[in-house]
């Protein structure tokens, strides 16, 4: 290494420890406020906090015996890996406020950054905690009253042990890179969220370090042969037993599974001259990012630890030590094995077609009769796809518009679209290149509609766009018609399995005209237009809610009938929080299903006496956005693509569309009322803001989406019923004769 270089690396060591040396540590007194929110003038749980609060109701289900045992170990998969996410982004954002000028300025919370991280490190650690406690005492009993076990080295038997020597020598060994660490072997720059094994090795030189990785492109376990039900060894505990192989001149003196964390949110600059080529820039030092977490086994050796600390220039809250296997995102795949149904959630299979669409081959002619609903997983996202597909071979198809932010990476709408353009249609496609940790699949896909011939749009300056749409223009015999279809879920054919979400197709002008604007404002230079039917961000979106808040609250003053009901994944934006508590305040009733963050904290009294926030979390992600204004009796309903944050409101293209047929309407009053009768999935948010389950006691077990399931499958089956007796009395007709 060139002189210059090492002042290089040592100028930015430097520059690393005076951070972390500004972390400084609070005592629990500081820490604790006078109430559960400390901001000046109205209740505000903090943002980081509230998330928490949301991955311990996942980890709740993880607990839940009445779950089936590999469900459990599938929901704590889920925070584990939303836990990664949460460090990667949220910690990591108030890490850099913490060493910023801003960092002492208090949120609307009242917290500064300082009390944050002390407060919100205090809180993952006892989280932590509790994740393996749900491991160790809870779920590996459960596992092996089912004849299913993890089994240390030393457990197996001799014919055990030769199977695994066997696969160590077939399909570790090779793929296996020791790294010595020393003055000639500086330490490895390791992947994020890679899991490595630490070594302290002896000769007669004294100690030395070293690193093996743990390959990811193998499995993080193998099954091995058991005379009764399945067993399972770890990974990284063949390597373990296998490093006196992997270093042959030196005695193993120790060693420690670690795993680090880095800091990944992107810095893009979205001026540069090609907006992809920055994000692949940028993708490239996420993987760099400073460490954000390192967690080891408990119990590591002195010497080990002291090694990774300063190798990876963490401080002690940074250090999270684990009582079990690292990394337990692995859990999930027990979910998925074959002959384990019986283990498993009973699956939700979506109905083929919806019952919106029986009996129509013709998406087209569906749509032309009126506004369709689909529901899904519990109907089909073959609806959606089926649409676009359709769109794609029909001759008098002129052009398609869509929006994507999340695809799968199998997608059928994807080769839809390019098929569409290979027939000669015009194709735009926005594909937004900065949606979280899915640029990389986005770029892949843009190119590849970009070869087909379609216009790839990469997204706008500043903003993200996020709404759902799909605009088809189709010539027809009174001239040229728009069908649109608008969603509250990302056009996914992966995640609408398992996400709830609702979609709208309709070929009503008014959102055909609208359409059309939206596509002008993102396409080109349009200036945004004053919309029909549809309220856009971020010009127009926030004045709609918080017009549509105030009006209910005048309406209560007045004695009108008033009333709020919202269903969205977060709840952040401090002005609509201020403003729902003026509205409680004049007697609104106000209902709200929040699945994750909500900084609104309800049943304050004299501020939020009349609101109440409910969570459901259950087999199916809750992920879609309903809000029913009672408007003095006269109810309106929205749908879209908005959480109730600053971020949609004011960052980011979203979509937000009324419902105004009255059969739809009347569902999703149907919709609503049966997600707030449900009794098994829900938890109430208390003034204090902990969560508690609904009391069950009295009451019928409703779990709505078993029930949404359940009413799919039956309004199907009694389309079917009506078809059978129209066409039992059918009479047959045939070709005249006219010689007979």
């Amino acid at each position: 290494m060139s002189d210059k270089k090492k002042d290089e690396s040592k100028d930015k060591k430097d520059e690393s420890k005076d951070k972390k040396a500004k972390v400084k540590t609070v005592s629990k007194a500081q820490l604790k406020p006078s109430k559960i929110y400390s901001a000046p003038d109205f209740p505000y749980h903090n943002r980081e906090l509230s998330w928490m609060d949301f991955n311990s109701r996942v980890l709740e289900e993880a607990f839940e015996k009445e779950n089936p045992i590999l469900e459990r170990l599938n929901f704590l998969a889920i925070t584990a890996s939303n836990l990664d996410e949460f460090f990667m982004v949220r910690v990591a954002g108030v890490m850099d406020r913490l060493h910023s000028a801003k960092g002492s300025i208090p949120d609307e919370s009242g917290m500064t950054a300082e009390q944050q991280f002390n407060r919100l490190t205090e809180k993952i650690h006892e989280f932590a905690k509790k994740q393996y406690s749900c491991l160790n005492r809870s779920l590996i009993p459960a596992l092996k009253k089912c004849k299913m076990r993890f089994l240390t080295i030393s457990e197996l038997n001799k014919q055990q042990r030769q199977q695994v020597d066997q696969y160590f020598e077939k399909n570790v060994f090779p793929v296996l890179t020791p790294l010595a660490v020393d003055t000639s072997r500086p330490f490895p720059l390791l992947a994020n969220k890679s899991l490595n094994i630490a070594v302290r090795l002896s000769s007669d030189g004294g100690d030395v370090f070293a690193v093996v990785q743990v390959p990811s492109i193998l499995a993080r376990y193998m099954e091995v042969n058991t005379d009764s039900g399945r067993a399972f060894v770890m990974l990284e505990d063949i390597i373990i037993s296998k490093l006196s192989e992997l270093f042959e001149l030196y005695k193993i003196k120790a060693y420690c599974p670690f795993r680090i964390t880095r800091d990944s949110d992107l810095d893009i600059d979205e001026e540069a001259d090609d907006l992809l080529v920055e994000i692949k820039h940028s993708l490239k030092k996420r993987q760099r990012g400073d460490p954000v977490r390192l967690e080891i086994v408990s119990k590591c050796d002195e010497a080990l630890r002291k090694f990774l600390v300063d190798m990876l220039e963490v401080s002690n809250k940074e250090i999270y030590e684990v009582t079990g296997p690292l990394d337990l995102t692995f859990l999930s795949k027990f979910s998925h094995m074959d002959g384990m149904d019986y283990l498993c959630f009973s699956p939700i299979t979506p109905v083929t077609p919806p019952a919106e669409l029986f009996g129509y081959d013709d998406m087209f002619m569906a749509i032309r009769e009126k506004d369709r609903m689909v529901h899904h997983p519990y109907e089909s996202f073959d609806a959606v796809t089926k649409f676009i597909d359709q769109a794609a071979k029909d001759p008098d198809v002129l052009a398609i518009k869509q929006t994507l932010y999340r695809v799968s990476g199998h997608s059928p709408i994807i080769a839809a679209l390019i098929k569409a353009a290979e027939n000669g249609k015009q194709v735009t496609v926005l594909v937004e290149l900065k949606a979280r940790f899915d640029e990389e699949n986005n770029i892949g896909w843009a190119k590849k509609l970009e070869k087909a011939g379609c216009h790839v749009i990469y997204g706008l300056q500043g903003l993200k766009t996020h709404c759902k749409i799909v605009l088809v223009v189709r010539r027809e015999e009174d001239g040229l018609r728009r069908y649109l279809h608008m969603g509250t879920g990302n056009y996914n054919d992966s995640t609408a399995r398992f996400y709830t979400d609702l979609g709208l197709f309709t070929c009503n002008e008014q959102f055909g005209e609208d359409a059309s604007s939206l596509f002008n404002v993102i396409t080109g230079y349009s200036t945004p237009p004053v919309y029909n039917k549809m309220k856009v961000a971020p010009l127009g979106l926030r004045d709609f809610f918080e017009e549509m808040i105030r009006r209910e609250t005048e309406n209560a003053r007045a004695g009108l009938p008033s009333g709020i009901f919202a269903k969205v994944n977060s709840l952040v934006d401090p002005e609509i929080i201020k403003l729902l508590y003026k509205a409680s305040q004049a007697g609104v009733k106000i209902t709200l299903i929040v699945r994750g963050i909500c900084c609104l904290v309800p049943g304050v009294k004299g501020i939020s006496d009349n609101i109440t926030v409910r969570s459901i979390i259950g087999q199916l992600l809750e992920h879609s956005r309903i809000f029913v204004f009672e408007n003095a009796g006269n109810k309106q309903i929205y749908m879209g693509s908005a959480d109730w944050m600053q971020r949609n409101l004011d960052k980011r293209v979203e979509l937000v569309f009324p419902i105004e047929d009255p059969d739809l309407m009347q569902r999703t009053f149907e919709i609503v009322d049966t997600m707030l009768s449900d009794v098994l999935n829900t938890r109430i948010q208390l003034p204090d803001t902990t969560y508690e389950l609904l009391d069950r006691r009295g009451k019928k077990i409703h779990n709505c989406q078993r029930e949404f399931s359940e009413m799919a499958k039956k309004t199907l089956a009694e389309k079917r019923t009506v078809e059978k007796e129209e066409n039992k009395f059918k009479p047959l007709t045939g070709s005249h004769n006219d010689e007979e």
